[in-house]
């Protein structure tokens, strides 16, 4: 493993940039104080509120420089986050080599998960 692996630990407040160089740590937070705005029925967009998008490309602008993103997370907002990618920086998008699902774990617990899964991608490359 190198140090070009990140983690991101995201809901709709805030996000957990996580480096394995734990010096480079980032906790990015959501400008709004809604923490998520629900889909209405008969209502024209998506839902969403404008600041979240904002929320998203910050925390993309965060991994530009990383070779390989894990995204993981609680709710939906890790599949917002690369589909966000996927939609306005198919660079970064590239970049992401799996979307799971975890609770609300410490960014220890975070990493150490974030370890034995990069593990199992470099044996599948043979690295």
């Amino acid at each position: 493993m190198s140090a070009n692996h990140v983690v991101i630990w995201v809901d709709h407040r805030e996000a957990h940039v996580l480096y394995f160089d734990a010096s480079l740590n980032q906790m990015i937070k959501a400008d709004s104080a809604h923490p998520h705005l629900h889909h209405k029925a008969n209502e024209i967009g998506s839902g969403n509120a404008p600041d979240e998008h904002a929320f998203f490309h910050k925390v993309i602008s965060a991994v530009k420089d990383v070779h390989e993103i894990l995204i993981v997370g609680p709710g939906s907002a890790k599949n917002e986050l690369q589909k966000h990618a996927v939609a306005h920086d198919s660079a970064i998008a590239k970049k992401i080599v799996g979307v799971e699902t975890v609770d609300h774990p410490t960014d220890g617990q975070v990493l150490n998960f974030a370890k034995k899964y990069f593990q199992k991608i470099d044996q599948l490359k043979g690295i």
